[in-house]
């Protein structure tokens, strides 16, 4: 029986995976990446500290559930642990169920990854940047930039999407199935900050605060999130934000008014906003506010409820002065006018049409031999180490399905 050998295009989380568990398996394997090292985008996850995966993660938790569920049922967040930590990395699991290296460090999944892949003898070839991939009666054949050319059986297609583009993820590994007739969705920036049109941003920039946040869509709840929220120059930011930020793409695309509502006192709450003014006539209006919201937020906030004199006493207050502060506190809306690009974004939305491949073996269902995994398919997941269990999830299935000797 003939030793499979793979060709797999592209160095990150998803590619590295697919190599490690042909090779596992016993197939010859190379790894084609452009940039001078492997896994560079790996380092940046987890604001350094790589939460590489969810342990309460499932399909439904990406946007295509159906789809992902398959790859995941067959390596799951527990699978992820245990791997892992064959490799070394010991789990620090906290809140919302985000696993990171108890190190951590994201290096050190790169470090325990460069390790397992030189004991397996993966070639690993850097600064080897794949321009076309041919398919021939006997497998594949593969060029690079610089001239070479190279043959497999089955090729593993991991180049990821157009997110973080310095890391090498540029949308190129779209181009290259496009000649075999796969199709891309739209594809657009995810887990990426809000643009927001409001005069107050210079002056709540660094703000940050944790509360429940709505997107509306024509003035219609279509989610909510809580969590850490951070103004900026520009808008917002802050996990909540990111995690709505892929509906607030597509609900601006289909060329909807979107705005997030930002509730910064819940109503639910045994506060008595009025009686915080009525109680203190003398006190200035401004005043009244301190201990209830975020400092920085008050004089913005009572500009926009159209109090001129802050600091007058809260007797001068009228009832509909008073409505006005009282609806902001329980829901500021600010219209969202775009998001951040691609080199913001930590995920890119969008991708290889699911439907032309095979959610059981990540196989292309029009060209037999090459596979896909990672990013560079149309699954994308929230915040939180989700979108690093996709990649091992899916590059673990393209590689047991690719190194199935024929």
């Amino acid at each position: 029986m003939k030793q499979s050998e793979i060709g797999i295009i592209g160095g990150g989380a998803a590619g590295i995976m697919a190599a490690i568990i042909a090779a596992r398996n016993l197939a010859r394997v190379a790894i084609f990446e452009k940039n001078n090292r492997i896994g560079r985008k790996i380092l940046a996850t987890g604001n350094g500290r790589a939460n590489y995966t969810n342990i309460n993660g499932n399909g439904s938790d990406y946007n295509d559930p159906l789809f992902a569920d398959a790859p995941l049922m067959r390596f799951s967040p527990s699978d992820a642990i245990a791997f892992f930590k064959e490799l070394g990395i010991e789990p620090l699991v906290e809140d919302k169920g985000r696993a990171y290296p108890l190190s951590e460090q994201a290096s050190s999944i790169v470090d325990v990854f460069l390790y397992e892949l030189d004991r397996l003898g993966v070639n690993v070839m850097t600064e080897t940047n794949v321009i076309r991939i041919d398919k021939v009666s006997s497998g594949f054949n593969v060029y690079d930039a610089g001239g070479g050319k190279y043959h497999f059986d089955k090729i593993i297609v991991t180049t990821g999407g157009k997110a973080m583009p310095t890391s090498g993820s540029n949308g190129s590994g779209y181009q290259l199935v496009k000649d075999f007739g796969h199709e891309t969705t739209r594809i657009f920036p995810a887990l990426v900050k809000l643009r927001l049109e409001s005069p107050y941003l210079k002056h709540l920039d660094g703000v940050k605060i944790q509360k429940s946040v709505e997107l509306l869509a024509n003035n219609k709840v279509i989610d909510s999130r809580f969590g850490d929220v951070l103004f900026t120059s520009y808008g917002i930011s802050g996990p909540t934000i990111l995690d709505l930020s892929r509906l607030a793409n597509t609900a601006i695309d289909h060329g909807e008014e979107v705005k997030v509502r930002v509730i910064l006192v819940p109503k639910d709450k045994e506060i008595k906003i009025d009686n915080r003014f009525f109680d203190n006539p003398m006190k200035p209006i401004d005043l009244c506010l301190v201990g209830l919201i975020h400092k920085r937020l008050i004089s913005p906030l009572l500009k926009e409820a159209k109090i001129v004199k802050q600091n007058a006493p809260a007797s001068t207050l009228s009832r509909a002065d008073i409505e006005r502060i009282t609806a902001l506190l329980y829901g500021w809306e600010f219209v969202v006018t775009g998001t951040k690009s691609f080199e913001d974004a930590q995920v890119t939305a969008g991708g290889i049409a699911t439907k032309q491949v095979d959610a059981r073996t990540l196989e292309s269902r029009l060209v037999k031999g090459l596979f896909f995994a990672g990013e560079i398919l149309d699954i994308d997941g929230p915040c939180g180490g989700y979108n690093l269990q996709w990649a091992w999830s899916s590059g673990y299935v393209a590689a047991l399905s690719a190194s199935v000797a024929e």
